[in-house]
Formats: C-alpha cells, sequence, structure tokens
C-alpha cells in the first residue's frame, strides 16, 4: 500500500498521470495501470491526469483517443483535469530539440535502420541497448557542421541524436532518481543513460521522441509521481540525464508489475491482446474487471 505522506509534491499535492496512446484499444494491462494510478492518487489526496501520447500522425487516430476515453470511463477512472494532447505541444518539443542541438548535444543524423543494422551487423557481439536494437556506432556524429547543413539543405532525411558523452560530460556526478516501485519505502537509483548510447530524440516521422515529449509533459504538468510499468524502468535513466539537461523536475518513479498472457508475455496492441472493448461488448462488467485485476495482481483496486 502507498503511504500518502510519501507522496506530498512541491505543492502539497502530489499529481499521478495515465498516458495511452491512441492506436488501438485498451487492454487490460492498460486497464490495471489506469486503476492502479487512479487509486494511488486518490489515497493520497492528490490528483489523477490523462495525458494522450499521439504525438505520431500515422498511427494516433481520434477513434482510438474517444474510444479509450470512454473505456476509462465505465471502468470508473475519471481526471481531474482537461487531458493534455502532444499534438498540441509540437513547438514546445520543437524548442528544447533546437536548445540542445545549439548547445552542441544534438546531432542530426542522416542513418536508417537498415543502414546501421548493415554496420553493426558485421561486428562480434556488437552492443546492445536495452530493447535490444543495436547501439548506434556514431557515423553521423563525425560529420562536421559544414557537411551536416549541405546534406540537410540537400533535402536529405535526418533524425536527431542525442550526444550521450557531451551531455554527461555536463555532470560532476552520477544522476539518480528515486524509485519506489509498488511500494512505501524508495531507494536512491543511480541513472544509467548511457546503457543507449548515441539515443534518438527526433525522428524523421514525428516532431519529436517519446522520450523528449514524456520528459516535457511530465514537468509541465506538474507530475510528482510517475507509475508506468516495469518494462519501462530501462529508459528511466535516459529520461533522468534529459531532465537534467532541460533544467526539468524530477519525479518520484513507481514502476509496477505487468499484466501476463497465458505464455507469460506482457500484454500489446500489436499481438492483438483482448481489449476492454471486446470484454465489455461480451457482457464482462467493469466490476468484474477490477476485482479479478485485483486478485490476479493481489492488490486492491
Amino acid at each position: 500500500m502507498i503511504d500518502p505522506r510519501a507522496s506530498d509534491g512541491a505543492g502539497g499535492r502530489p499529481i499521478f498521470r495515465f498516458a495511452p496512446s491512441p492506436n488501438g484499444y485498451l487492454h487490460l494491462g492498460h486497464a490495471f495501470s489506469a486503476l492502479l494510478n487512479f487509486r494511488w492518487a486518490k489515497m493520497a489526496g492528490g490528483k489523477f491526469l490523462l495525458r494522450i501520447e499521439d504525438i505520431d500522425p500515422e498511427r494516433s487516430r481520434r477513434p482510438f483517443e474517444a474510444a479509450l476515453i470512454e473505456d476509462l470511463r465505465w471502468l470508473g477512472v475519471d481526471w481531474d483535469e482537461t487531458p493534455r494532447r502532444q499534438s498540441d505541444h509540437l513547438a514546445e518539443y520543437r524548442q528544447a530539440l533546437e536548445g540542445l542541438t545549439q548547445r552542441g548535444l544534438a546531432y542530426p543524423c542522416f542513418c536508417s535502420r537498415g543502414d546501421i543494422g548493415q554496420i553493426c551487423a558485421t561486428e562480434v557481439n556488437w552492443p546492445r541497448d536495452p530493447d535490444g536494437a543495436f547501439l548506434y556506432p556514431g557515423t553521423c556524429r563525425a560529420l562536421s557542421p559544414a557537411e551536416r547543413t549541405e546534406r540537410v539543405a540537400a533535402g536529405a532525411r535526418w533524425s536527431l541524436r542525442l550526444d550521450m558523452a557531451k551531455a554527461l560530460s555536463q555532470f560532476a556526478q552520477p544522476l539518480t532518481y528515486n524509485e519506489y516501485h509498488e511500494g512505501e519505502t524508495g531507494r536512491i537509483v543511480v541513472a544509467q543513460p548511457e546503457l543507449w548510447g548515441d539515443a534518438l530524440i527526433g525522428r524523421r516521422d514525428v516532431p519529436a521522441s517519446y522520450h523528449i515529449a514524456c520528459t516535457l509533459d511530465d514537468d509541465a504538468q506538474g507530475v510528482t509521481d510517475v507509475a508506468r510499468g516495469v518494462d519501462l524502468e530501462p529508459v528511466t535513466g535516459l529520461h533522468r540525464l534529459l531532465q537534467a539537461l532541460l533544467g526539468l523536475r524530477t519525479p518520484r518513479y513507481r514502476h509496477h508489475r505487468l499484466v501476463l498472457d497465458g505464455e507469460g508475455r506482457k500484454l500489446s496492441k500489436s499481438k492483438a491482446a483482448q481489449s476492454l472493448r471486446d470484454l465489455r461488448d461480451g457482457g464482462v462488467a467493469a466490476e468484474t474487471i477490477r476485482a479479478d485485476l485485483s486478485r490476479l495482481m493481489k492488490i486492491t483496486l
């Protein structure tokens, strides 16, 4: 059980959030995270916010956004403010990226995923990031400013990467954050952003990466407690670095367990996990969903 006294934000009230992407229907994994955030916010006398992470214009759909709002309300989850939609804040993300570039902490990369794969696959035991992707070999990091400008002016497609070595050199001491998982007592964790190498922070197909948008949004919304799946715990080190570079506040982190399928895999939209909409259309009551998840995860929702 979360201790409300451990959750007092700087403004007096803790702030939790649930931040789904409208690229499909919500499933039981989403339901667990939303209900857990909602419960913890209420237990702590705080606020619960909804954020729509629709930064990917090709996959995000307004019908899915409407559906997830309907599903959450069906579950009994409500929020304290108008939902923040990332697509309304693209200029803010762009400004942050431009600032990092001007400081020499980010650079344009003209390599495709295929290019990187060809380079790294030829080497034995090329290092990979926590998601299993090859660490970027630094091909475009060595380009001169003139070469970069010439390629951009010629219309070459490019993404923006964080220069990890330069970014880390800005700090004399290791960066840390507080991790609580699902308990009352936190522990100090030393961030390890270097595990991600020169991470993508601005993509070809969207104005900014999840990493930039997420960290800026949490700060803008005053989020004090980020409760999200344990699968996102490895990326917290990178987010902590971006917070430090951009002068943002660092929330407490509460990475929770995942709802798994019968084969022990996490539920996902890409693997066609059964949606809340399907369950509801099949006659399952919201109270049943809450009771089943509480029993399965051994925590009151």
